[in-house]
């Protein structure tokens, strides 16, 4: 191919850079409802590491100590099957929620809608509404513009720094963690997660925004497997809505063939993500409804109804019924309410006690000289309960043990104590080589609680 030829061919580019999103500020019914539960769950992040319980702070999960206080309950590596529970009913939840209302968690709750509305504050309260944020990026570079960018990345790091002290505050005493910082005596890995939350925080709220949602977040990619028609999603109303068409507020737009929708372009002006909903249902709508109001507005002064933009179902817009009890969310419900009953009982017949029963394995069984069969023994009581307790040690099921070892003690709240004894059995009590004991541990406290752990005991071969 000659020179000349080769520069004649239009060269495109492999990438296009995204266009940065300027989302409006709209207010409305949705507007409040979204406010509120970013300040509610704001809230709770950054308050609840402060409160305390009985003169600790009320939720630490103590890695390094493997104590997972909540409240007035604390959790051991032993319960991880509490855990796992809970993150189950999160995700039975999530699949609830958005068989009965689509998005919901996207558009109201999701962490990376909460931090990035924040910021996007931040920047309003700096550089101004929408139409002077567009002007100031347009502008070259000068005092203004700097001292602006300046003065919000400040704000966007501050808040960061803050966001990631609170995160770390969950693992360690948070009080401590701010001495250790003013002192610059915290641990290598205290800095680093205080600096890599910051940082997600900054870049995923700050900078990345809506790419979070349309390339990263899997959720998108699979939501459609929870919607069916009757599923809450945001749509326009095509059919009232088109043609499309500027007008006069008391023009007769109808006689022109006109719809309601006056092409505005408010909605798109307000969607976080920069989607334009008249174009249907897609997978970049986080359900903010952030459109729905901002269109109600336009449509009350044009004098116009509402609802040319709105929460609907795909039977509804066919002028079908919609079902809210239908066999997924029946199933949904169940199998959630189901979860957290399960959840609840297990919280509540949880055993503040664990006990882990050792057996000498380089001694199969001793006989003593009265006849006896003795095996030894190590057992390890954990007091996973709150406050200290005094025990009693019992063996059940033999009426001739005996125990050569402490049967009354003391553990500390948290404290692990390992007994090492020696029990003796009547070898006529014995129906077989390997039998089962059970060791009974009682609290001598007002509940009176009893505790079984059970172990294996050897004897000799019994003779046919």
């Amino acid at each position: 191919m000659s020179k000349a030829k080769a520069e004649r061919i239009p060269v495109k580019d492999l990438y296009a850079k995204a266009e940065k999103i300027y989302p409006r500020q709209v207010h409305g019914f949705f507007s409040r409802l979204r406010i509120l539960t970013v300040f509610l769950l704001l809230g709770i992040y950054y308050i609840v590491p402060w409160l305390t319980w009985d003169d600790r702070q009320a939720i630490l999960l103590d890695l390094p100590a493997r104590k997972f206080h909540l409240f007035g309950i604390t959790f051991w590596p032993q319960d991880f099957v509490y855990l796992t529970l809970l993150l189950v009913i999160c995700a039975v939840g999530l699949f609830l929620f958005t068989a009965f209302a689509g998005r919901l968690w996207c558009g109201y709750a999701c962490p990376q809608t909460v931090w990035t509305q924040t910021f996007i504050w931040i920047e309003e309260f700096v550089e101004g509404n929408r139409n002077a944020r567009i002007r100031l990026d347009k502008k070259p570079w000068g005092p203004e513009k700097l001292l602006k960018k300046t003065a919000k990345h400040t704000l966007w790091i501050l808040f960061a720094l803050f966001t990631g002290y609170t995160f770390v505050g969950y693992f360690s005493p948070i009080r401590e963690l701010w001495d250790g910082i003013l002192a610059f005596s915290l641990g290598p890995w205290e800095w680093f997660w205080i600096g890599l939350y910051s940082l997600a925080t900054y870049g995923n709220a700050g900078r990345l925004r809506e790419q979070v949602c349309l390339y990263m977040c899997p959720y998108a990619r699979f939501q459609s497997a929870m919607f069916d028609k009757d599923t809450l999603i945001i749509s326009y109303d095509e059919e009232r809505g088109e043609e499309r068409g500027k007008r006069k507020r008391n023009a007769d737009y109808k006689a022109d063939g006109l719809g309601d929708c006056i092409d505005c372009k408010q909605c798109v002006h307000v969607c976080p993500t920069g989607i334009d909903i008249r174009d249907g249902l897609q997978y970049e709508c986080i359900a903010c409804a952030a459109c729905i109001d901002v269109c109600d507005d336009v449509m009350d002064q044009m004098g116009y109804d509402k609802g040319l933009i709105k929460y609907t179902t795909e039977h509804s817009e066919k002028g079908k019924s919609t079902h809210i009890l239908r066999p997924r969310t029946f199933l949904y419900t169940s199998l959630f309410m189901g979860l957290i009953a399960t959840f609840f009982f297990l919280i509540a017949t949880r055993t503040p006690l664990d006990v882990n029963v050792i057996r000498d394995r380089n001694n199969l069984f001793n006989e003593t000289f009265s006849g006896e069969i003795q095996n030894t023994y190590q057992l390890k009581v954990l007091n996973m309960s709150q406050v200290a307790n005094d025990y009693e040690l019992k063996i059940n099921g033999y009426q001739t043990s005996q125990i050569d070892g402490p049967t009354k003690f003391t553990i500390d709240a948290g404290g692990v104590l390992t007994l090492p004894l020696r029990v003796s059995i009547d070898a006529d009590e014995l129906e077989k080589r390997s039998n089962d004991i059970y060791f009974e541990i009682t609290t001598l406290n007002d509940s009176q609680d009893t505790y079984i752990a059970k172990g294996k005991f050897l004897g000799p071969k019994k003779e046919k």
